[in-house]
């Protein structure tokens, strides 16, 4: 019972970690239909925040959880002013331009930090079940997931912000003619799926350390995993992160990480050729 207890947590552990790396890219990519490939850089980049502010004498509950998605949203902001914003339409020019981007970051970051691994140590200790050791780390993930989502949702369904966003994303001529400025809600939009990259970098950064390379594996389950699931970009995030992530942890505990990652593939392209339009493309239709 104490082992099932311990797996059970894992497994929560690995859908909420897919949650958290997934969701920013539901954002930008499920509304805007933004396509970026720099979402991984973007994640490590809330990495080296969280531990360069923990390093300078920041709390490090605030570097994880305030200077991380912060900073990245600020450059998310950049960023959309910069290129991203020329290029709304055009896919594969947007997949070309955040791929240089994440080109760029990986180049900058080494230059600044080395090439090595470099991480925080973990701020809570651990806790019995039966005679199994579990880091309390672990908890913190999943409330951290279940805290983004259902904040994502009051925000999307319950505020002004999210009424306007998802009207602009749907029909940005018709609501610039209601007196809406799109350009500014789709700046906005991007800033916010960046923020919560940097949130995911900051809270994984204790348990995997960061390395300027770290982002190929992030974007490579993200876009698994938002394209699993479907339109809806909360649901289907949920959704998918579900299925991949207990596919994951539990073929993990049966053999190796390896095959753990080998499986979660196999389940995404055997979902992706039954269900082309994702989860939510066949179930929970009209969900957020």
């Amino acid at each position: 019972m104490d082992y099932f207890a311990v797996v059970c947590l894992e497994v929560l552990n690995a859908v909420a970690t897919l949650v958290l790396v997934s969701i920013g890219l539901a954002i930008v990519f499920g509304m805007m239909k933004v396509i970026n490939l720099a979402h991984g850089e973007f994640i490590m980049i809330g990495g080296y925040a969280a531990i360069t502010a923990s390093k300078l004498g920041v709390n490090i509950w605030i570097a994880i959880l305030l200077v991380s998605p912060i900073a990245v949203g600020l450059f998310g902001f950049v960023v959309e002013r910069c290129i991203v914003r020329y290029l709304y339409g055009r896919m594969m020019d947007t997949m070309l331009a955040t791929w240089g981007l994440s080109l760029l970051l990986i180049g900058l970051i080494t230059s600044i930090y080395g090439n090595t691994t470099i991480g925080l140590s973990s701020p809570l200790g651990s806790m019995t079940i039966g005679a199994y050791q579990v880091s309390l780390y672990t908890v913190f993930i999943i409330a951290v997931a279940i805290a983004v989502l259902g904040g994502l949702y009051l925000l999307l369904t319950r505020t002004d912000f999210g009424l306007v966003a998802r009207g602009v994303m749907q029909n940005a001529s018709m609501s610039a003619a209601l007196g809406i400025n799109p350009a500014r809600i789709y700046s906005v939009t991007f800033s916010l799926g960046a923020a919560l990259a940097g949130l995911a970098g900051g809270v994984l950064a204790p348990i995997t350390g960061v390395v300027p390379t770290i982002g190929v594996a992030y974007v490579a389950k993200s876009f698994i995993t938002v394209i699993g699931g479907g339109a809806s970009i909360l649901t289907g995030t949920l959704a998918a992160s579900s299925a991949f992530g207990t596919v994951n942890q539990l073929t993990t505990f049966l053999s190796t990480p390896v095959i753990g990652e080998v499986g979660l593939l196999l389940v995404a392209i055997v979902l992706v050729r039954m269900l082309p339009q994702g989860i939510t493309g066949r179930f929970f239709r009209g969900r957020v």
